[in-house]
This record gives C-alpha cells, structure tokens and sequence, in this order.
C-alpha cells in the first residue's frame, strides 16, 4: 500500500516562504570564481524571488586525504581499538619505563624528551612515563595551587614538538603500573 504525498496548503507554502526567507547560513558559503563574461555569452538568469539559495550541507564523511590532520595526536584513539583496549586494562607489558620523581620541569623536560626520541630509535612501541601524582600540599590562600606540576605538564609535552610526530597515544597507566602517577605512551614506527 503506497501512501499519497501531501502538498501544502497555499497558507503554509506563504509561511514557509517568509521563514526560509529570514533564515541565515551557518559559514557563509563560498564565492566561485568569477569568469570574465564575453559579449557573446547570454546574460544570467535572476530569479525574482527574494528567497536565499538554501545552504549546502556538509558532507558526513570526506576521504581520508581531504580530512584536515589535528595538530593533537590525543584527539582520540589513534591507534588499533583492541590494543588500546589491553593497554588501558593493564594487559601489556611496557618496554622501556622512565621515572620522574624527584626531577625540576626543565630536567624532567630534557629527560622526557630524550627518552622518548631514543625509544622509538630502538624501535620500542609502548614505555610507561613515571610523573608521580604529586605531594599533597595545605592549600593555604585564594589562588589554587596545582598538586603535582609533573603530572600535569608530561602530557602537554607529549603532544608538542618534537615529542608531538613521534607519540600516537597517551593514556593513564593502570593501577599496576602507576595509575593516575603514570602514563602509558604508545609510538609511532620508525620511519
């Protein structure tokens, strides 16, 4: 059994003009190149109407090629979903581990810097980074103090150069290798 398609009625078609005519796109929509008219062209039909043209909607999903790449690897999971899965469950055993207690943040940098960069050259995927969570201190004062400046800073340097090409994935450690105190880094390839 079809069923019959509904027309609208003059009074709806009238409101539908006047709402589409108010309506305002989103990102304006791009200017095409002008070509210049020569006098044998005939000229461009104007529609009398003063209704906008409707804008075009987004495609849902573009080829890899014309993604536009993030500058952030954390993004979301760059990496194989079942191996992501066994990492964060603590099912894997990390390759090369580094621990940064008791460092200053421009030793820790250094360090972390170096470590990574060398792990990957000796073709290592997965190292576990010890930042620790921090000593608890009295939080004396208006102005919040951050409990350990490690924790909060290693990832950040993870996703900036020259750390940013070289790291696909970082992810809180599990709780026999740290927890909340470390971090599971997953490298690119060689290459």
């Amino acid at each position: 059994m079809s069923r019959r398609r509904r027309t609208l009625t003059p009074d709806e078609r009238d409101l539908w003009q006047r709402v589409a005519a108010t309506a305002q796109p989103i990102r304006p929509l791009p200017k095409p190149a002008e070509q210049p008219k020569t006098d044998t062209e005939a000229p461009e039909f104007q529609p009398k109407s003063k209704l906008k043209p409707a804008p075009a909607m987004p495609r849902a999903s573009r080829p890899a090629a014309q993604r536009p790449q993030t500058a952030q690897p954390q993004s979301g999971l760059n990496m194989d979903y079942r191996l992501h899965k066994a990492m964060t469950r603590g099912k894997l055993t990390p390759e090369a581990r580094l621990d940064l207690h008791g460092m200053t943040l421009n030793e820790a940098h250094a360090e972390l810097n170096h470590f990574i960069l060398g792990a990957q050259a000796r073709g290592k995927r997965m190292v576990l980074v010890i930042t620790g969570k921090g000593k608890p201190d009295e939080d004396i004062g208006p102005i919040p103090r951050f409990r350990g400046l490690l924790r909060h800073q290693v990832p950040q340097w993870l996703t900036q150069a020259p750390l940013g090409g070289v790291v696909m994935q970082v992810v809180p450690a599990h709780l026999r290798h740290g927890g909340m105190g470390a971090l599971y880094v997953y490298l690119r390839r060689r290459g």
